[in-house]
């Protein structure tokens, strides 16, 4: 569809310019459970055409989703590339190249089984997890997404590419609500598969384990103490990092890590690596949305900054190369973003922790604190300028560790730090690495975190 699309923008611009174009068409259907009956089920459609242009020098963009009727090179096109020139005239001069022709690397990203799943079948997904999570004085809400996807990207420069692309997310919550005490507690799981019932139960495993240990409330304890962040707590520490290793941050002046590249910043056991070619995971694919063959890219090695992530215009602007993280939508121009981020060697590997099995809440972790707290979840992560670091965010989830066990749930407490200084020193990691949505990550135990009650 985007061919007589490109063939027009190759007639109409001049000698030295350019364009891509990015084609996607997204089949959702989505199941909710809410408070234990099935409140809605249904399928959506989405599709669109994103055109950029390099026209006397400067870029321009335009999008439409005008498509359904399978002409956009017959009838939309020329508007849409009429669009994209005319935004072009006021864009910014850049030497931007299009890139060639080149091999895809493989990568499994569509399951039929996945794209052939009835909304009955997903149904049935969320009636056994309901079964599963119901508790006497709980509400459960269940929610099941499935996508099926098309992708086509080209150019002018010869390079192309498709894909196809499943992915089914499932998430369960379980809320209890007692006098003043509202206690929330969920999980998630998301694939390019339909879920095994190992996968379901390991759902049931996680919030049941957790809910039983938050249904005693205990004092919050106070000072710079050992913290671990389990994996679904860790946003607040990861997201400075990922932040801070945008080639765009980089060119903008604001990331701490900018002259950093080949200096030890972090603790020798952290590494860092974005892969789209993981395999099973939603994010993965063969080509970012620029025409850039997928790679994995290590950003962090044993605590060593490595490099930054690109698209291909701040790789232009920073006269580098694209890594391969061109992502955008129907309406907006190429932007760098991270595809699976994976924290340790590999996604394959468990942690380091000491005591218990991989199973237990804290990774094996708790074993050595005589008195700290477990972070779960917190409240208003990514709000404010982080990027510097610093963090400060109350505890939507926590647990109060005593004697090396969980003593009970901790309300009323917040954490704060400043995650360059914390990830210098690095006291544990845990043996419970797990997936949680687009980030494979352990919990780590972090010392010298600030605790103060509120």
């Amino acid at each position: 569809m985007i061919d007589g699309l490109l063939e027009l923008a190759r007639r109409r611009l001049e000698q030295g310019g350019g364009a891509d174009a990015l084609e996607r068409r997204v089949e959702r259907t989505s199941v909710a459970f809410e408070w234990g009956r099935l409140k809605a089920a249904g399928v959506t459609e989405e599709a669109g055409v994103n055109l950029r242009v390099l026209h006397r020098g400067r870029v321009g963009v335009a999008g439409t989703t005008n498509v359904a009727a399978g002409d956009v090179g017959a009838r939309h096109a020329p508007p849409l590339l009429d669009r994209a020139l005319a935004s072009a005239e006021l864009g910014e001069e850049i030497a931007l190249s299009f890139p060639s022709g080149a091999k895809l690397p493989r990568v499994t990203t569509h399951v039929q089984r996945t794209a052939d799943a009835s909304l009955a079948r997903l149904i049935e997904i969320g009636q056994f997890l309901l079964e599963r999570l119901t508790r006497e004085g709980c509400q459960v809400n269940v929610a099941i997404e499935r996508e099926v996807g098309d992708t086509r990207v080209a150019n002018t420069a010869g390079a192309e590419g498709a894909y196809r692309s499943t992915g089914v997310a499932v998430s369960a919550d379980v809320w209890r609500i007692a006098g003043d005490d509202v206690l929330a507690i969920g999980d998630a799981i998301e694939s390019t598969d339909l879920p095994s019932e190992d996968a379901l139960e390991g759902v049931v495993r996680s919030i049941t384990s957790r809910l039983d240990h938050a249904l005693r409330i205990v004092a919050p304890p106070e000072g710079a103490l050992p913290v671990v962040f389990t994996p679904a707590g860790l946003s607040a520490v990861l997201l400075p990092v990922t932040q801070g290793l945008s080639g765009k941050a980089v060119l903008q002046g604001i990331s701490p890590l900018a002259t950093r590249v080949g200096q030890q910043v972090f603790d020798e056991c952290f590494s860092l690596t974005d892969d789209p070619l993981a395999p099973g995971r939603t994010a993965s694919r063969p080509l970012d949305d620029e025409c850039v063959p997928s790679r994995a890219t290590r950003l962090v090695e044993r605590g060593v900054v490595q490099r930054f992530i690109y698209d291909l215009e701040t790789a232009a602007r920073a006269t580098t190369a694209s890594t391969g993280h061109g992502k955008r939508g129907i309406f907006g121009k190429p932007v760098p973003g991270y595809t699976n981020i994976i924290v340790g060697e590999t996604a394959g590997e468990g942690g380091r922790g000491k005591g218990a099995g991989a199973g237990e809440l804290g990774g094996g972790l708790l074993t050595d604190i005589s008195d700290g707290l477990l972070v779960d979840d917190l409240i208003g992560v990514g709000q404010g300028n982080v990027i510097g670091g610093a963090f400060s965010h109350p505890v939507a989830l926590a647990y109060r560790i005593e004697r090396g066990e969980i003593a009970g749930r901790v309300k009323d407490a917040a954490v704060a730090g400043n995650v360059y200084e914390l990830l210098k020193r690095i006291a544990g990691v845990g043996n419970d690495a797990r997936w949680t949505g687009t980030r494979f990550t352990p919990s780590l135990l972090l010392e010298g975190v600030a605790v103060a009650r509120r």
